[in-house]
C-alpha cells in the first residue's frame, strides 16, 4: 500500500500583485526561491502571481496628474488571488504602496506593507540613525509615502532634488524599458553622492526598478533594500524558520 507524502513545505499562500515593473516582479521571486532553505522543490513558498504590467502608471497619476488610477485594477487583482487560494498578499512596487489601504479595505486578506516593514528595520538597526536618504522616485516623496512614519518614528528623511531626482528617474524609467546601462549607472551614483553630501547617515533602495540593478558606492554608509526586507517577512509569514541570507 503507499501513502501519500507529507506536506513539508511552507503552509501559506502568497499572492503577489506583479508587473510594477516585471523585472522587479521576478526578482522579487528570485529572492524568495535564493533565501529558502530548500532541500527539495515542496520545501519553497507557493506563490500565486499576477504579473500585470497593464496597471496604471503610478507616476502618470501621482506626479503628471493625467494617468488614470490604479486602486481598480489593483483591488482586481488581489481579489482573483484571493479566490486562486492566496494567504497572504504582497506587492513588490513601493509607489504602488499609496493605494494600499483601499486595496486593503476591499480585500481582506493580510497584506505586508513595505513601508512599515522599513520603518521597523530602521528602527532597529544599531548604531541608531536619524538621517535616512530614499533612493526612490519622486511619486514617493510627492505623496509623502515614506515621510509620515519615518518622521512618527524619529527619523529625518531625505529626499534626491532637482537634477538627482530627475537623474533617478531616468534610471527607473530605463530599467522599466530594459534600456540602462552605463549612463544610468553615473545617474544612480551622483544621486547617491549628492543625499551623502547632504548629511544621509543610512540609504534605503524605494524603488524596486533600482533594487534590481548594481548597488551605489555609499562610501562606507549602511544600505538597505525594501525589496529584501519583504523577502524576509513573505518567509515568515509563510512560515519558514530560516532564512538562507
Amino acid at each position: 500500500m503507499t501513502t501519500a507524502p507529507s506536506q513539508s513545505g511552507p503552509g501559506k499562500t502568497l499572492g503577489l500583485l506583479g508587473g510594477m515593473g516585471p523585472e522587479a516582479t521576478v526578482e522579487l521571486m528570485r529572492r524568495v526561491v535564493a533565501a529558502t532553505p530548500a532541500r527539495d522543490d515542496a520545501d519553497h513558498i507557493r506563490m500565486l502571481v499576477d504579473n500585470n504590467p497593464q496597471v496604471p502608471s503610478r507616476i502618470a497619476h501621482v506626479i503628471e496628474g493625467t494617468g488614470e488610477d490604479p486602486t481598480p485594477v489593483l483591488v482586481s487583482m488581489a481579489e482573483g488571488l484571493k479566490q486562486a487560494g492566496a494567504d497572504f498578499l504582497a506587492m513588490p512596487c513601493n509607489t504602488a504602496h499609496w493605494y494600499l489601504p483601499a486595496v486593503c479595505k476591499a480585500v481582506d486578506l493580510p497584506f505586508l506593507d513595505m513601508i512599515d516593514l522599513s520603518v521597523r528595520y530602521l528602527q532597529n538597526s544599531r548604531p541608531p540613525l536619524q538621517r535616512v536618504a530614499l533612493l526612490a522616485s519622486p511619486a514617493v516623496r510627492k505623496v509623502g509615502l515614506f515621510d509620515q512614519r519615518l518622521q512618527a518614528a524619529g527619523f529625518t528623511p531625505l529626499h534626491a532634488e532637482g537634477k538627482e531626482a530627475e537623474e533617478l528617474l531616468k534610471v527607473i524609467r530605463a530599467v522599466k524599458a530594459k534600456g540602462y546601462g552605463e549612463t544610468e549607472r553615473r545617474g544612480y551614483q551622483a544621486a547617491t553622492d549628492g543625499l551623502r553630501q547632504r548629511g544621509a547617515q543610512a540609504y534605503l533602495i524605494a524603488c524596486t526598478e533600482l533594487s534590481v540593478i548594481d548597488l551605489p558606492d555609499t562610501d562606507g554608509l549602511p544600505i538597505a533594500d525594501t525589496l529584501d526586507l519583504l523577502v524576509a517577512e513573505i518567509l515568515k509569514t509563510a512560515g519558514v524558520d530560516s532564512l538562507n541570507v
